[in-house]
């Protein structure tokens, strides 16, 4: 695809198109002049009749002159004149004839021809014409130069409008086509209260004015994909009665120099003409990038038009036009151009939907079925809502679809079960039994390994003497499967709801590395040192994550509480890798040690686990509880021990 960008740049010097102007007045002129040559007064006689070039075999004598004119086209003409006779004889035969012409009635008669050429022909336009009128005329030489017309014709559209389907797209929205209200959008009551108060910005101008407040309030909406940001934009132009001008923010990418700048041109006026408008682009982040990163000086030519457009208050024209972006990345998470965050006098951060929220969400959405569908009576809302941790309001709407997926396929009415099965779907994906079904070997391994995942997650709790029934309340744990997913590049997995983003201690983190060990801990556990398999890849990444977080960013082991990741390599690498290694040892150590209390118990559900393939968390904690012998006393024994060395130590 041809490049514009240099044609461009240069068409915006004055000079430039002065020079290209002269330029092209100087070819029209010659054109002109060209064209403009005396022409023969001798009539012309035109004609289709092939005999006439025949008969001058005999009429040798009397022939002045023979010329072929464009003996290549589809129809060359014959041009001859007589010595006796004023007029020109013009016969006009097809390609096919003419070789056969030339060759069996010229050469083999030795009649003397030439090819007529171009400033014969211009002198005599009569030979080529054959009477034809001005549009005639007008319309052979379209046809002949068809394919260069267009060529110039695309040239110049792409210059002045740019690539077609590379520019922007954008629908005006009345107040009347917008559905929905702002009771649609469940919970945020927080954002829900910030877009009144933007509400009440705009419809009381006047009274921010007389506080010296006279800027358009652009409006940026950030936060997670899914949270409701393009349709709280339309509950807003509807509660307003505005129309709303609704375009991609990744329309303004365009293929050519100066086509983003044209496209948010043509946005702006396209709003100014309606007056009071709500100009919508969404996923604009782009436009936030800091400038000046490239030596390309016009990629920053769109943002630096739309610094431009967003201080409309000093054009009366654009006083009544909002703009209003939405972006996935906010300015804590991203480096953004501090001239355009500057323009944006309100901003609006969304949030996920947090456990209350997310159970009137699914509600929500389950009411939306027919009488029937759902089983209320066995829906456990609260259930699910804790299960559905970190999704947002999109997200959970995907849940519930694919819940009635499930539901019309196998012909069951939605329940807390169903649900349940829905949201392993929407977020793991499609498990594969028959994977691993033919592998002894190896499905005892992943049994051994997910369990020990799931006793090192509940070990805290059973070693501060909790019963079963006080460690099920509190353990996170859905199912333990041995069940392929492909999605995640597994070969079993252990499902657990999670909780609602808090602040992680310390305490909580290492809790949360001892159970990433336990699959690790089990193998080495029932297979030595040297049996532990590469399927612990995935657990030890995210435990070497951990660790970089809690010894290098946030130096919890220290006390001097610094960001070593910041710090030169040369001065603070070999020390961080080095506390690293032995935070990870004792965790580990910590891990393997408190795992042997348990492997008894393990030996016992690894035969269930392998026959049932999946243990649900009654499952599994009902086995526990028929088995508690083998684990229980020997924790308590060593709790009690624990108590009795710290009162002896505490008593000396």
């Amino acid at each position: 695809m041809p490049n514009f960008s240099r044609l461009q740049i240069a068409f915006k010097n004055v000079y430039v198109r002065i020079a290209a102007a002269m330029l092209l007045g100087l070819a029209v002129a010659l054109a002109i002049y060209k064209a403009d040559v005396p022409q023969d007064a001798s009539p012309v006689i035109h004609s289709q009749n092939i005999a006439e070039i025949t008969q001058l075999a005999e009429q040798k004598a009397r022939l002045e002159y023979l010329l072929i004119a464009q003996p290549l086209s589809d129809s060359p003409r014959y041009v001859y004149k007589f010595k006796d006779a004023p007029s020109l004889h013009v016969v006009k035969v097809p390609s096919t004839s003419h070789l056969s012409l030339e060759r069996e009635v010229l050469l083999k008669n030795a009649i003397p021809y030439s090819i007529a050429k171009d400033d014969f022909l211009a002198s005599h336009k009569a030979v080529m014409d054959e009477g034809e009128t001005a549009l005639d005329k007008t319309g052979s030489f379209l046809k002949r130069h068809a394919f260069d017309i267009a060529v110039i014709v695309l040239v110049l559209y792409l210059i002045k409008f740019g690539i077609p389907g590379m520019g922007m797209s954008a629908s005006v929205i009345t107040p009347d086509k917008l559905k929905g209200s702002m009771d649609d959008l469940i919970g945020m009551d927080d954002i829900k209260q910030e877009v009144l108060h933007l509400e009440d910005m705009i419809r009381n101008r006047d009274e921010y004015q007389s506080h010296n407040i006279d800027k358009p309030f652009n409006v940026m909406l950030t936060g997670p994909a899914g949270t409701g940001k393009t349709k709280l934009v339309g509950y807003l132009a509807k509660r307003l009665d505005m129309p709303m001008i609704s375009a991609s923010g990744s329309a303004l990418e365009s293929g050519y120099v100066g086509g983003g700048s044209k496209a948010l041109n043509a946005l702006y006026r396209k709003a100014c003409a309606k007056g009071k408008c709500i100009i919508f682009l969404d996923e604009a982040q782009s436009l936030f990038m800091p400038r000046g990163r490239s030596e390309k000086k016009w990629e920053d030519d769109t943002a630096n038009t739309m610094l431009g457009l967003l201080d409309g208050v000093k054009s009366d024209k654009g006083a009544n036009v909002i703009w209003v972006v939405a972006s996935n990345f906010d300015d804590s998470s991203t480096e953004m151009d501090e001239a355009m965050l500057r323009r944006f006098s309100v901003k609006i951060n969304f949030r996920l939907p947090n456990k209350l929220e997310r159970k009137e969400l699914l509600r929500s959405f389950l009411a939306r079925k027919k009488e029937g569908l759902v089983d209320w009576s066995d829906l456990d809302l609260d259930q699910v809502a804790e299960i559905t941790q970190n999704l947002s309001p999109a997200l959970l709407e995907t849940v519930v679809e694919r819940a009635s997926m499930i539901s019309i396929q196998e012909k069951a009415i939605i329940n807390t079960d169903l649900l349940f099965r829905a949201y392993e779907r929407a977020t793991i994906g499609l498990t594969d039994r028959a994977t691993t079904a033919e592998k002894t070997l190896q499905r005892e391994r992943i049994a051994l390994h997910e369990l020990g995942h799931f006793f090192m997650q509940i070990d805290p709790y059973l070693r501060q003497g909790m019963s079963l029934a006080e460690v099920k309340e509190k353990s996170h744990l859905l199912k333990i499967s041995t069940e392929a997913v492909s999605k995640i590049g597994a070969l079993g997995y252990v499902l657990q709801s999670g909780e609602d983003m808090s602040l992680r201690t310390l305490e909580e983190l290492e809790r949360d590395v001892v159970g990433l060990y336990g699959g690790v801990a089990a193998e080495e556990l029932f297979y030595g040192a040297r049996g532990i398999s590469v399927g612990s890849q995935n657990d030890i990444e995210k435990i070497t994550k951990m660790l970089n977080l809690m010894v290098n960013r946030l130096s919890m082991y220290s006390r001097s509480k610094i960001d070593y990741s910041q710090l030169a390599k040369e001065t603070s690498g070999e020390q961080s890798l080095r506390l690293m290694e032995e935070k990870a040892d004792e965790l580990y150590s910590y891990t393997l040690n408190a795992i042997r209390d348990y492997k008894q118990v393990m030996e016992t559900l690894k035969g269930t686990l392998m026959e049932q393939y999946v243990l649900s968390k009654d499952a599994v904690f009902e086995l526990l509880e028929q088995h508690s012998e083998l684990f229980m006393a020997p924790l308590h024994g060593q709790r009690h021990a624990n108590l009795k060395l710290c009162a002896e130590e505490a008593a000396a």
